[in-house]
């Protein structure tokens, strides 16, 4: 027969350290389950999925995954804004890359010059754009590629560069001034 001191310690939850051991909570359970559930979709490029799940979960999930929730609702809304992007011209991606450009965000204004590349490998404004973005970002090799190919594709791009002071870093390299001076 068990002894009454044995029943009541079974009952009680065992303390660590001055705290109680959180009970296993069916709800707990399943927003872990579903927090895993939207980790997977984000992993997997299914940044809708996983909003609405990490919606979910910032409302009525555990407290345990409460932040991390938030954190990657705001990821899948930046991506899910950043495939919801379209533009009306080509003109218009442009001007959106300049000024992501403009703002220090190279990596998305490279992503936009690129794609208005894969749409039209002789657009010269795309392939100044990232001239001017090479040179920025300190990669002179593929500014001066860039640039020659602007030229080439449109002679007025030479005459823009000698005034552009994007390309400050480039002023002394030799290639450059051949490129934009070739007459000297």
């Amino acid at each position: 027969m068990p002894d009454a001191r044995q029943e009541s310690a079974k009952k009680q939850p065992r303390l660590i350290a001055g705290k109680t051991r959180p009970a296993s909570n069916p709800a707990n359970q399943q927003s872990l389950t579903q927090f895993q559930s939207a980790v997977q979709f984000m992993q997997e490029g299914k940044f809708d999925k996983a909003r609405v799940l990490f919606e979910k979960l910032t409302q009525d999930g555990a407290p345990e995954v409460l932040e991390r929730s938030r954190v990657y609702l705001a990821v899948c809304s930046r991506h899910a804004a950043k495939a919801g992007l379209a533009f009306a011209t080509p003109e218009e991606q442009y001007d959106y890359a300049i000024s992501l450009l403009n703002t220090g965000n190279y990596e998305d204004a490279r992503d936009q010059f690129e794609g208005l590349l894969g749409k039209n490998p002789e657009a010269d404004y795309a392939h100044y754009g990232l001239a001017v973005l090479n040179s920025i970002t300190g990669q002179a090799e593929e500014c001066l590629d860039h640039l020659a190919r602007a030229i080439s594709l449109n002679p007025q791009n030479r005459i823009q560069a000698r005034s552009d002071t994007d390309f400050a870093d480039m002023a002394d390299d030799p290639r450059f001034t051949e490129l934009i001076y070739p007459e000297t």
